[in-house]
């Protein structure tokens, strides 16, 4: 997905295949439990499918990691499925690079998949983002 900077994050689910082409260079996984390992550089934020992240404070921090090394480096974000938690991080991308918070899950949605941004949680997480 292309954010208004023109910085480019990849979001996928990582239950289906790498995409063709070249891989990350840095990846943050949403997921419950532990990601299966790769072999460039990633973090793990403890995210259990359909709810929000287990500390907001280091999602925060990893978002903004993946956000400032967007401009030099191939960024994916990826979770089970590739909609909500992938959607929901894609969102707090966008308010990061300007996107008005109420805003953000449209713009997610219209760039990224139709449905992503899952649950009303969700979508409150990306609004209080902003205001974090």
């Amino acid at each position: 997905m292309r954010l208004p900077s023109g910085r480019l994050i990849r979001g996928r689910g990582l239950r289906r295949p790498l995409p063709e082409g070249p891989e990350p260079t840095f990846a943050v996984h949403l997921l419950g439990g532990p990601p299966p390992p790769v072999a460039w550089d990633s973090r793990w934020l403890r995210w259990p499918d359909f709810r929000l992240p287990a500390d907001r404070e280091a999602a925060r921090s990893v978002l903004k990691e993946a956000w400032s090394r967007a401009p030099e480096e191939r960024v994916e974000v990826a979770c089970g499925g590739g909609r909500g938690r992938t959607g929901t991080a894609l969102a707090c991308l966008a308010v990061l690079d300007g996107v008005p918070a109420e805003e953000a899950v449209a713009y997610v949605r219209r760039n990224y998949h139709s449905k992503a941004v899952e649950t009303p949680w969700q979508r409150r997480y990306v609004v209080r983002f902003a205001a974090d």
